[in-house]
């Protein structure tokens, strides 16, 4: 199949012939306590600047590596996904991981004009009966950062400081919250659609499915991270940790990842043991499948 033709300007044309108000009620903005630098020229210069992460293949997966923000222009119409992709295809080769990400944008979107069920929930709806834990305390923890995981809670404080977390963090802290927490995924595609400067429906919820092994993609239920394993993987030296977690700025990284262990003072012990919960996550989704 062709790709479609490069998106055109339309500065002479006017689609809406009916009169426009001089004032349009708007929702609240998300509480976003850090700054975003916004609108059409910022989203203009980002793609200008697009051909500085030639490297992205490389530098995607770790958390205290800039990537190109373009999320939250995407998400608000600032910038067109069709520009961006051109944009892309001009500097990058077809087969680029900057592009696969944005083809993944597409997927989501194709999922959910074909499958609205997702927003109800599961995509495959056997998974609806998978055994979920009331427990807003743990809940609450989670949302605040304070779970004891330094990449998990790094990742929330990130999210609840600036409205934005790297993408590789947003699959751990999902996958914690509902393989090592037993906590529906809803709560955290909600939690995140009330946070994330970059929300967009049918990417959250996608993402938020992918994460809880509820959706489409065919790794099954057995992809559970380890957040101990992943934090000493991409975060080594614990810069990302450190920049969110005042309380361990001063520990060593070898200190940090052994926090499993050897209990950090002044820093929450890890609220559950991830080996015993990654069996009980296993047999629960094994048992919904059978309910199915």
């Amino acid at each position: 199949q062709e790709d479609p033709d490069p998106p055109e300007g339309t500065a002479s044309c006017r689609w809406y012939t009916r009169s426009i108000p001089q004032t349009v009620p708007l929702p609240d903005p998300p509480p976003v306590k850090g700054s975003l630098r916004g609108g059409r020229s910022e989203g203009l210069s980002i793609l200008d600047k697009l051909g500085s992460l030639d490297s992205y293949e490389d530098i995607r997966d770790i958390p205290d590596m800039p990537t190109s923000r373009m999320s939250p222009h995407l998400a608000w119409g600032t910038i067109s996904v069709r520009e961006l992709y051109f944009r892309a295809r001009e500097l990058f080769s077809p087969g680029a991981v900057y592009i696969n990400e944005v083809y993944w944008r597409d997927f989501w979107y194709a999922i959910a004009h074909h499958v609205p069920h997702v927003f109800q929930g599961s995509y495959h709806r056997k998974y609806d009966h998978i055994l979920w834990d009331e427990n807003p305390g743990a809940l609450e923890r989670w949302k605040s950062g304070v779970t004891g995981f330094p990449l998990v809670d790094a990742g929330m404080r990130e999210l609840d400081a600036t409205g934005f977390m790297h993408n590789r963090v947003r699959m751990i802290t999902a996958s914690f919250l509902t393989k090592d927490l037993h906590i529906n995924w809803q709560e955290g595609e909600s939690w995140f659609a009330s946070r994330l400067t970059d929300f967009d429906r049918c990417v959250n919820n996608g993402n938020w499915q992918w994460a809880a092994s509820t959706g489409c993609d065919a790794q099954p239920f057995f992809r559970i991270f380890n957040p101990w394993s992943q934090q000493r993987r991409y975060d080594p030296d614990a810069r990302y940790i450190k920049r969110w977690i005042p309380e361990l700025r001063s520990a060593d990284p070898a200190d940090i990842h052994r926090h499993e262990q050897d209990h950090i003072p002044g820093y929450p012990s890890p609220m559950v043991n991830h080996k015993v919960e990654r069996l009980t996550a296993l047999e629960r989704y094994r048992s919904a499948g059978m309910k199915g």
